[in-house]
């Protein structure tokens, strides 16, 4: 059975992200609280990755091995408060894919963007 991989944040990173676990045999989910632009939805839908938009529905999300969480998403969230309660692994988009490199990087993050350079 493969293990279920939720993502919080149908962003540019969030779906890479989601389309990174499906390549590597990961059962994804995708949640995004607001609206999924719609290019990400098509991105999704072509992938035939399931997804939500506009909520966070509990019994979607709870049930996951590991999520990744978009770093738009404070750590106080109530989604977030409840995964860690349950002991879920809430990881950020560069540790989920660092894990699939063997590429040394150099990562650098901030709230004004993010860069990533593979050397």
């Amino acid at each position: 059975m493969n293990k279920r991989l939720v993502i919080l944040g149908a962003g540019e990173s969030g779906v890479g992200s989601a389309i990174l676990g499906m390549s590597k045999g990961f059962d994804v989910f995708v949640s995004d609280f607001g609206t999924i632009k719609e290019n990400y939805k098509q991105e999704l839908i072509s992938k035939e990755i399931a997804f939500e938009e506009d909520q966070h529905t509990e019994s979607l999300i709870l049930n996951a091995d590991m999520v990744m969480k978009s770093p738009g998403i404070p750590d106080n969230s109530p989604i977030v408060v409840k995964l860690i309660d349950r002991q879920i692994p809430v990881i950020s988009e560069i540790e989920f894919a660092a894990k699939y490199t063997s590429a040394k990087t150099i990562c650098i993050t901030g709230s004004n963007g993010k860069l990533q350079l593979q050397l």
